[in-house]
């Protein structure tokens, strides 16, 4: 007899993707949980039509919430999923053979990004290794808003799935920029928090650094035009995440004298 998967996904008007997600899950969940931050969209309606079960929480952070779903599964094994990802037809039967045959704490798996209508193989953006699959009484989310992630208690063990994480990101470029300055807004925050100290040099050496590394170096080039524009885009979230920081910080030295 084969353990059973609680799978659980965070939403906020996700109208578009949730109906997709929840499709490709409903042959390997023995219960769907919906945790939602308050959509006024067709979400809620979406949901229930599909029979999973669905909550409403506020939002507080990434990690606060995912955590919070985390608490409320029925069952010990977990597959985490956000509202705009997918299963492939391959990463489906590799979790039907773990439901059989349980052996590591954590399961990863590959995430292939949807950008534009395009599969993005390079660019920084494949494989992006997610662990996603897991037994909750040994893992928990962490990691740096809004950049969250599973983290395995020590000694853990963990397996790769066969099969991608099918992962649809932005339907437009603007999505994309909209995005990544709010991405950019939460970070610095987080980064303030820590006590990072943050110069003019380092926003703008780290920012080249990133267009570098994933054009050229990860071979975003081969993504032709839509490579070059997720490059970019992903390097000017990094210049706007430290300037957002460094302004944090200097406003706050300015305030204390």
């Amino acid at each position: 007899m084969g353990i059973k998967i609680s799978v659980v996904i965070i939403t906020l008007n996700e109208e578009k993707n949730i109906g997709r997600c929840l499709d490709t899950v409903v042959e390997i969940a023995d219960e769907i949980l919906i945790v939602d931050s308050f959509s006024n969209d067709n979400t809620e309606q979406i949901c229930r039509e599909k029979s999973a079960k669905f909550h409403q929480h506020k939002f507080e952070s990434y990690i606060d919430q995912k955590n919070y779903a985390l608490s409320l599964t029925k069952y010990f094994h977990v597959l985490s999923l956000d509202a705009d990802e997918a299963l492939s037809e391959e990463l489906i039967a590799s979790i039907k053979k773990v439901k059989q045959n349980w052996q590591a704490d954590g399961y990863s798996m590959n995430r292939l990004a949807n950008y534009c209508g395009r599969w993005i193989k390079h660019s920084g953006w494949y494989p992006d290794k997610k662990l996603r699959l897991f037994d909750k009484r040994k893992a928990k989310w962490g990691g740096i808003n809004p950049h969250d992630k599973i983290i395995l208690q020590d000694d853990c063990t963990e397996l790769q799935l066969n099969g991608d994480l099918r992962h649809f990101t932005y339907y437009t470029i603007d999505e994309h920029i909209a995005q990544a300055n709010k991405f950019s807004t939460i970070a610095a925050e987080e980064i303030v928090g820590l006590n990072k100290k943050i110069s003019i040099l380092k926003i703008f050496t780290k920012s080249i650094a990133k267009f570098l590394r994933n054009y050229f170096f990860k071979l975003g080039f081969l993504d032709g035009f839509y490579g070059f524009i997720i490059c970019e885009i992903t390097a000017f979230e990094t210049f706007l995440k430290y300037s957002k920081a460094f302004n944090i910080q200097k406003s706050r030295r300015k305030n204390t004298f």
